[in-house]
């Protein structure tokens, strides 16, 4: 493991120490442990697309500081446990952690790396992986030792500030405790059309009306209403890859509140607004970061006037915040909040929809869509897409055969927004959809043959080829654990599996991680009594075989960013123009439409064409890197002027995966061949900015467009692809 030394942490060692009465781990070598744990969740978090720049690495979000925190923090709990226990946590107690968590992980992939960065080694992963997950549940439950009264559930700000410089000794050193390496199944990607629950070990309290995101390796829920006042301010992480839930700080947290909103930006949680209670809306927010488990006050300068049931999206820079109810008016405005300047601009109301509330709303990659809602008159099926380089609102058209609806869900497809189910303009529930096209203004009506039955106030997620809705309600008063599966390629539907699904409910929300949907919380009804839960479950919704969303040709181009080059798997074949270096390396990155295994020995090979698995020269012997659901492949020693096939073997454990790419360095212009034309185009960029627009023209992937970059392309001139 290599350790960082922008954290400090090169002095050490990643293996633990022997003495004479044990196996220790020193201060210092457990915060590399720590920030070597961190790495693998960061390593997983999802950046997503829109936003600008490449992911920062992960020194740029956490310091040493936060690392040596973080480890502290868990021995000081260990050892309050076991001042109030009257006994340490014990090695078999870690034992049993551990064996728990990859018994139960829902993602043995993610463990196993985990547990390949803490060296496999039993007694760094029980104190450095389970004892904090540990600590954590036990310091968040009663404290019941035989014959003593029950410690209390929390520990006190009093205790928390007790100096523990001497106390932590007490944990670091657990004489000749031997742990044994708990087995983790084989990851072969999740089982079809089936469910499995998330723990109910330490989760949050039982809600409703809660956000939630995923991350990339955890979700976060948050918020919500448990059926008394004050509405909570509380929520918690959950990490698939162990099974455990971790409560979010409630330091510096936003105060209570339900029916706001949450986005993820790549690096934090921004929740904003929501009803508080008492008829209070709230104008307020904050940004929760999970690898700090911190929170930072939105401001409230410029922000939207206060309001709830209103909807958020994040664009890659920016949250936009439209539409909702202030408890007197319906409203069309909306704001505009960038995070790095903590800052709000209003959006325009200029041919802005119809102020409204309960509407749902997508990002498109360039535009906002809301849609539907209720002016408290009548259920709308009209909407408007706003352009934020534009500032300027265009309506979307209207449906003939889509009413309008509140209470229903809506994704984003990568091309259409899908609508589906609610309360529509009859003011009955429904089991009808709609996609919208914003390239056509189009609409086309779902499928109703073998749909979900009609119901409101359901999830919905997008499963990379297919829409997944589960739960809600059928009015009057009848909570639903069914769901189905649309396709929109064939405008049918499949039921979900009803084994072993979670209870029924209504107004919970559903993530979706690459490869399964995460449902948790909500309400059930029996009678006219109201049931607030705090269990979930996990479906498994796996295409057939490995679908390619994409695949790449990725260079870093200096500070300016790292840039593909769009490699077709069939028809017009991408060309690499930029050069390799002095050992021509290149990398190519595919990402699949839900989470793969990549289990091929070799995992991937250059099938035709000159060039090998590896980097600065050397082979790796065909070794990938597989992130959810993108593979990296590095390639060395490829010869220009050629087309070359690199081939993924075992693609979930038996699909081969062919990705072609053309090398010819020059060809700024994807002609095939390098002329006069490529050096004029090289030319005119000289001294702009590389950017996705341009980057082709840094021939060499400097960050800068110079004169080097001229002379190679000239030097190439009359080399062409063979036909």
């Amino acid at each position: 493991m290599e350790i960082p030394t922008a954290l400090g942490l090169a002095f050490a060692s990643p293996k633990p120490r022997e003495t004479g009465s044990g196996r220790t781990l020193s201060s210092a070598e457990r915060v590399a442990y720590q920030y070597a744990i961190e790495g693998i969740y960061w390593r997983h978090r999802i950046w997503p697309k829109d936003n600008p720049g490449p992911k920062p690495p992960l020194d740029a979000v956490i310091s040493r500081e936060q690392i040596e925190k973080k480890v502290t923090d868990y021995l000081r709990k260990s050892q309050l446990l076991a001042d109030e226990r009257r006994r340490p946590i014990t090695p078999s107690e870690l034992q049993a952690e551990m064996d728990r968590m990859a018994g139960h992980t829902k993602q043995p992939e993610v463990l196993r790396e985990i547990f390949a960065v803490l060296g496999n080694d039993p007694f760094v992963i029980a104190e450095c992986l389970a004892r904090p997950i540990l600590a954590e549940r036990l310091a968040a439950g009663p404290i019941v030792v035989a014959g003593v009264s029950p410690a209390p559930s929390s520990l006190s700000a009093a205790d928390t500030a007790t100096s523990t410089g001497n106390r932590i000794g007490v944990m670091a050193n657990l004489g000749n405790a031997q742990y044994k390496l708990p087995e983790i199944p084989v990851a072969a990607g999740c089982t079809d059309d089936t469910w499995t629950a998330t723990s109910t070990v330490n989760p949050p309290d039982a809600r409703e009306g809660h956000t939630a995101v995923w991350t990339g390796s955890e979700m976060i829920i948050w918020g919500g209403f448990d059926g008394t006042l004050p509405d909570l301010n509380t929520g918690g992480r959950y990490d698939p890859a162990t099974d455990s839930w971790a409560a979010t700080s409630i330091a510096d947290a936003p105060v209570v509140r339900w029916h706001h909103s949450a986005v993820w930006t790549g690096a934090e949680m921004i929740v904003w607004g929501g009803y508080g209670g008492n008829n209070e809306f709230l104008n307020t927010g904050g940004g929760y970061n999970p690898v700090t488990d911190s929170w930072t006050a939105t401001s409230t300068s410029s922000a939207p006037f206060a309001r709830g049931w209103h909807t958020a999206v994040w664009t890659g820079s920016e949250m936009i915040i439209w539409g909702g109810y202030d408890a007197n008016n319906n409203l069309n405005t909306g704001g505009r909040y960038d995070s790095n300047t903590d800052s709000w601009t209003a959006t325009s109301t200029t041919n802005a929809p119809e102020a409204r509330w309960y509407h749902s709303a997508v990002w498109t990659g360039s535009e906002m869509v809301v849609w539907g809602g209720t002016n408290q008159t009548i259920y709308l099926n009209t909407g408007g897409r706003y352009n934020p380089s534009a500032d300027s609102w265009t309506a979307t058209g209207v449906p003939n055969d889509v009413l309008g609806r509140i209470a229903h869900s809506t994704v984003w497809s990568g091309s259409e927004m899908m609508v589906w189910g609610g309360v529509d303009s009859t003011f009955n529930d429904c089991n009808t959809g709609g996609r919208y096209n914003p390239d056509t203004d189009s609409w086309t009506a779902t499928s109703i043959a073998n749909a979900p039955s009609p119901r409101d106030s359901h999830t919905s997620v997008w499963a990379g080829s297919e829409m997944v809705v589960w739960g809600g309600e059928v009015t009057p008063g009848m909570s639903l654990d069914t769901g189905g599966r649309y396709s929109t390629g064939t405008d049918s539907w499949i039921a979900t599996s009803m084994a072993n699904a979670p209870h029924a409910r209504e107004d919970h929300t559903a993530v979706w991680t690459g490869s399964e949907m995460i449902v948790w919380g909500g309400t059930y009804i029996v009678g006219s009594n109201l049931f607030f839960l705090n269990t979930g479950g996990i479906y498994c919704a796996q295409p057939s075989t490995p679908i390619v969303q994409s695949a790449v040709s990725r260079k870093t181009h200096g500070n300016a960013g790292s840039f593909g080059v769009s490699l077709p798997l069939s028809g017009t074949l991408g060309i690499e123009c930029r050069s390799g270096g002095g050992t021509s390396d290149y990398t190519v990155v595919v990402t699949f439409l839900a989470n793969v295994s990549v289990n091929g020995n070799p995992q991937a090979a250059v099938t035709s064409g000159i060039g090998t698995i590896g980097s600065g020269g050397v082979s790796n012997g065909g070794s990938v890197t597989v992130a959810d659901n993108v593979v990296a492949v590095p390639l060395t020693n490829v010869a220009n002027v050629q087309t070359i096939n690199v081939t993924l073997y075992g693609v979930n454990g038996s699909t081969n995966v062919m990705i072609p790419m053309s090398i010819l360095i020059g060809d700024t212009n994807a002609s095939g061949t390098v002329n006069a034309t490529d050096v004029a185009l090289t030319k005119s960029q000289v001294g702009n900015a590389v950017s996705g627009s341009n980057f082709r023209e840094d021939v060499n992937a400097n960050g800068t467009i110079s004169a080097t970059d001229v002379a190679q392309v000239k030097a190439e001139v009359g080399m062409a692809l063979p036909p």
